[in-house]
């Protein structure tokens, strides 16, 4: 019933709102990625450091997680004889579905695409001519699907893989909120040090702080890590327009996590961290993937199911699944959609940026430490911390 209340309550949106000016937005990243502010929340106190620190504020016996998708130069920019312009932002691939089969493909694919100037654009195929790579890059618009359309890839050059063709011709796509063009600079400060699987359009942000430095510390002092795939998607940026946050639609993310890392959360239970909301979304859905042996998570299942597994007993349910069907790894969906109310069952402390008002993502963060959000807000907007994907870091201890 407790779960029900919580899902039928209103959630009002503008509760969730701060203002944050403009000249508060880091629109570049520190020339040191280490060297951002980091605002440290525990037991109920704030205060501040820098992050290369960051392993002063873990337990020596922490699993520190980090999310290690790679952003991929997903808008392409195609001219019409007409002189029209026609851009392409690719979102997702739907054929093949499999992001690496996608990108990986030397004959043609099929991608989820949102279209700049589409009313220019009837039923003509597009050419690009991919001079450096030998080849023509056709595209042809097919169904609609919302606001978004079907496009199908093809080439004539089959020694060339999708991935190779948008990293010749396409943008980076830095957050919307920068107002500014994709600088050659945002090709190396966008991208995580740890990134290797190709398939976002928008950076985990969190982890844009860490370096190698950093990351050796943190083993050197007996802080484990792991990581886990969730290919970030564009509704990451998309804003909370209803007034009751419970009837926002939560984007649908795939995630890969090895069995090994599975078994690795289970026996650090209770010493969890979670680099980033996406590391943290991913986490939390192994919980409900377990409860139930299946390999997607819906929006609200956390608040209109009760599950009585504990979470070790969840996570080894999820094992028994994926050796029961022989999967290695786990590769899922979750729509999950974490906020006040949220109990949770994974990740005990969370590195993350500072987000955009009236976000899902703000949501995610009030669920984990509750009504102080608005103190960690205010502090950092009173010391002069930097906002949103270039800017500072947080790492927050959940409230029990």
């Amino acid at each position: 019933m407790a779960n029900e209340q919580i899902v039928n309550k209103p959630l009002f949106i503008a509760d969730f709102n701060y203002p944050l000016p403009d000249e508060r937005i880091a629109k570049y990243p520190l020339a040191q990625r280490d060297h951002s502010k980091l605002l440290v929340f525990r037991d109920g106190k704030v205060s501040e450091d820098i992050f290369y620190n960051v392993g002063n504020h873990i337990a020596p016996d922490s699993l520190l997680i980090y999310n290690n998708t790679r952003v991929i130069q997903a808008r392409l920019e195609f001219c019409k004889s007409t002189g029209a312009r026609i851009e392409i932002f690719c979102l997702e691939p739907l054929e093949p579905h499999d992001y690496q089969l996608s990108l990986g493909s030397t004959t043609g694919c099929t991608w989820k695409c949102l279209i700049g100037n589409a009313k220019k654009w009837h039923d003509s195929c597009l050419e690009y001519e991919v001079k450096s790579l030998g080849l023509c890059l056709r595209a042809y618009k097919g169904e609609t699907m919302g606001n978004t359309y079907a496009v199908r890839f093809e080439w004539d050059n089959t020694n060339i893989s999708f991935a190779e063709i948008l990293d010749a011709i396409g943008e980076l796509p830095i957050p919307p909120y920068l107002n500014r063009k994709t600088e050659e600079s945002d090709k190396t400060t966008y991208q995580t040090v740890y990134s290797r699987i190709k398939g976002s359009v928008a950076a985990p942000t969190a982890g844009l702080h860490f370096t190698q430095t950093v990351l050796d510390d943190l083993r050197q002092r007996g802080i484990q890590t792991d990581e886990v795939t969730l290919h970030v998607g564009a509704g990451t940026f998309l804003p909370v327009k209803t007034a009751d946050a419970n009837e926002h639609t939560m984007h649908t993310e795939i995630i890969a996590v090895p069995r090994a890392t599975i078994a690795n959360v289970m026996e650090h239970l209770g010493h969890i961290v979670a680099v980033g909301t996406t590391s943290m979304r991913t986490l939390e859905s192994l919980y409900f993937m377990g409860c139930k042996k299946a390999g997607t998570v819906s929006q609200f299942e956390p608040y209109e199911n009760h599950y009585s597994l504990s979470p070790r007993e969840a996570l080894q349910s999820l094992l028994d699944w994926m050796d029961e069907t022989e999967q290695q790894t786990l590769h899922a969906e979750t729509q999950i959609m974490i906020k006040p109310g949220y109990k949770f069952q994974i990740v005990d402390q969370l590195i993350t940026n500072f987000h955009q008002p009236q976000s899902t993502l703000l949501l995610l963060v009030s669920a984990f430490v509750g009504e102080d959000w608005r103190r960690i807000y205010d502090y950092a907007l009173n010391h002069d911390f930097r906002f949103l994907s270039y800017g500072d870091s947080s790492i927050l201890n959940r409230k029990l």
